[in-house]
């Protein structure tokens, strides 16, 4: 079983979903599109990973920036969904990790989804839940 690598501090964390994300929509762009489907399912599974991973460091940064020992950080998407029902105004944070999980990690990789919507949509949530968790953490100066 792969065991889990934790970040050092929120800054890395955050860090390290930008940088996630950006590679996603990279390697994505390496995919023709035709009639809404990527034509490369390759590339659309190496992005959807990617950005699947992106949403959960950036949980992973937010959890350390409210002093959770690295060691309790979620290893499951339970656990994050947990995680997330406990910051106050989290409707549209749990929608957003049911999208990304579903989307990207089920469909998108797991799946081989090549629907140009469907990514899109998975894409969209990660960079809310990016943003919306960037914003609360206030430790998160001089992130990249």
């Amino acid at each position: 079983m792969h065991k889990k690598t934790f970040p050092k501090d929120p800054k890395e964390a955050f860090n390290q979903a930008k940088r996630y994300f950006a590679n996603a929509k990279e390697t994505l762009t390496k995919s023709p599109i035709e009639y809404g489907i990527y034509k490369d399912e390759k590339y659309v599974k190496e992005a959807s990973a990617m950005g699947y991973l992106s949403a959960l460091s950036t949980i992973d940064g937010y959890l350390l920036s409210i002093n959770t020992p690295r060691d309790k950080l979620p290893t499951s998407i339970e656990e994050y969904t947990k995680a997330l029902y406990k910051i106050p105004h989290n409707g549209k944070l749990m929608a957003a990790i049911k999208v990304v999980y579903e989307n990207l990690h089920i469909f998108g990789y797991y799946r081989g989804g090549i629907d140009v919507n469907m990514i899109k949509s998975g894409f969209k949530s990660a960079k809310f839940i990016i943003d919306v968790l960037s914003q609360r953490t206030k430790n998160t100066e001089g992130v990249e």
